[in-house]
């Protein structure tokens, strides 16, 4: 092999590499969003902040939820703008992976909108009106992201399974 050859092999390995960094960064940030969101999810549900009136608990629970929108469109975006928009660009080069991607994506997709149409309807501050729909609400939510998780961690785990392989 020839040096300039070497030279090129040895670039090749090292964008490989930064990809794989890449990708796990991404994956780490995943998570770590996903798991802020579920414990203030675990909070929420465990909450009974009903009725009207002016009382502190339901002032709390207000607080909660706004803080748990905010999570969610984070974690949201984090798979979105991130893992998700690399796969669906072509900039994954694992071609396993893409397609693995292309099959989940559109049921991550629909979990998305759910979670969307939730923060729509109860990111307004501290004059949201919590009724007894939130509840329904909140468990609908819930087992979509539960479905979204389920289809992330396949993708992650063959995201992983691959990097460690490559290495």
């Amino acid at each position: 092999m020839t040096t300039e050859n070497k030279q090129k092999s040895v670039q090749r390995k090292a964008r490989g590499k930064e990809r794989r960094t890449g990708s796990q960064e991404m994956v780490q940030k995943l998570i770590a969003e996903r798991t802020e969101m579920f414990s203030l999810y675990c909070q929420l549900a465990g909450l009974q902040p009903f009725g009207t009136g002016k009382n502190s608990r339901l002032k709390q629970a207000q607080e909660l939820l706004q803080k748990f929108c905010q999570v969610l469109v984070d974690y949201i975006a984090a798979g979105h703008f991130s893992l998700y928009e690399r796969i669906i660009n072509g900039m994954e080069r694992r071609r396993q992976i893409a397609t693995l991607a292309e099959k989940l994506y559109p049921r991550i997709a629909g979990a998305t909108e759910t979670a969307l149409d939730f923060n729509d309807k109860y990111d307004c501050g501290d004059h949201c009106e919590i009724t007894m729909a939130f509840s329904d609400d909140l468990s609908r939510l819930g087992e979509k992201l539960a479905n979204r998780i389920e289809l992330e961690d396949k993708l992650i785990q063959h995201l992983v399974l691959n990097r460690r392989a490559g290495e």
